[in-house]
């Protein structure tokens, strides 16, 4: 799908799309969605240039992410999204900078991409160019990122506080907060560790693609606009430093919870294996007794007894008591 977007008294337009792909006068920004050959053809002969296909953006080399050709710009970074199921989806999105008119490349549906269009709609104070709309698109993406960054974080503090709960065994039995199911928690806490190495990656190529359009429009012209692009530049590099260092307190953070749950599982089966151990200790002295008297001797004075059955019973009950007691008095159980 390709939309072209124009500007008019200061907000971003969308021009209407026709039965064939065209470039209509005074576009800014060009979006293909999941484009089709034809509409590929369409912006390269417009703009002249060569558009890269889906294999070359999945390209991790810097060479063949950022690089300048044909007098165009090209840089590709990772975009995520929470998908269905909330699982994040990573994806290359290519931004493509040619006489001032912005193209964009992706094959997925980063939510940044709508959010940015829908306030661009209104009256902006930024530039409305190529490089302002890109710039103003970026920063919708790192917006974004902070946003689900922000949503990690809440998560992980409440899984802590499931975890590490000190109130759980200081009321009484009748009303004691149920423990947490620590399967679920081992599960919530790896789909956000998975999400927040994605963010991570996506930020550190949101940042190397910053980097390359500080030093793209390093040589240009010193207009006040391009002065503006480069401040905006500078503060948007910053914010994704920020981020990244946010990350990976968060995935720091992430990783201590892994070990702590994991740690409470091994405590359960460790508890559960103690009170199959402690059963075992207690019930070994009756059988004892009960295999004594069930042996078939002649010579077994017992036997003769009248109160021979209830006094074998009364000490294999002792017999398993008195291990209880023992066991309570120190703390095992």
């Amino acid at each position: 799908m390709l939309v072209s977007y124009g500007t008019a008294n200061g907000c971003l337009t969308e021009f209407p799309q026709a039965d064939k792909p065209v470039i209509p006068p005074g576009t800014v920004w060009i979006d293909l969605v999941e484009p089709s050959h034809t509409e590929e053809t369409a912006v390269e002969e417009t703009l002249g240039i060569d558009i890269p296909t889906r294999e070359e953006l999945a390209e991790i080399e810097a060479s063949s992410r950022l690089y300048a050709e044909d007098g165009a710009a090209f840089m590709t970074a990772n975009l995520i999204r929470r998908g269905e199921n909330d699982r994040p989806e990573s994806s290359p999105v290519t931004f493509i900078i040619k006489d001032n008119t912005l193209v964009t490349i992706r094959y997925h549906h980063p939510q940044a991409f709508p959010v940015y269009v829908r306030r661009a709609m209104k009256p902006q104070t930024t530039s409305m160019s190529g490089w302002g709309v890109l710039i103003s698109l970026l920063e919708a993406v790192v917006d974004r990122a902070a946003d689900h960054l922000e949503r990690v974080g809440t998560i992980v503090d409440d899984t802590s506080r499931q975890i590490f709960n000190s109130d759980r065994h200081s009321h009484s039995r009748r009303i004691r907060k149920k423990a947490p199911n620590l399967q679920e928690l081992l599960e919530k806490i790896g789909e956000e560790g998975d999400f927040n190495s994605k963010m991570r990656e996506s930020l550190v190529s949101i940042g190397r693609l910053a980097a390359f359009m500080s030093a793209v429009i390093e040589p240009m012209k010193q207009t006040r606009e391009m002065k503006d692009h480069r401040a905006r530049i500078k503060i948007l590099q910053r914010d994704i430093i920020s981020l990244t260092d946010h990350a990976s307190f968060l995935s720091g953070k992430i990783a201590f919870l892994l070990d702590a749950v994991l740690g409470m599982i091994s405590i359960e089966q460790n508890g559960i294996i103690k009170i199959f151990s402690v059963a075992a200790v207690v019930f070994l002295p009756p059988t004892l007794v009960a295999s004594i008297y069930g042996m078939n001797f002649d010579v077994m004075p017992e036997l003769k007894w009248a109160l021979g059955y209830p006094f074998a019973l009364g000490l294999m009950v002792l017999s398993a008591i008195l291990p209880y007691l023992y066991f309570k008095r120190k703390g095992w159980l």
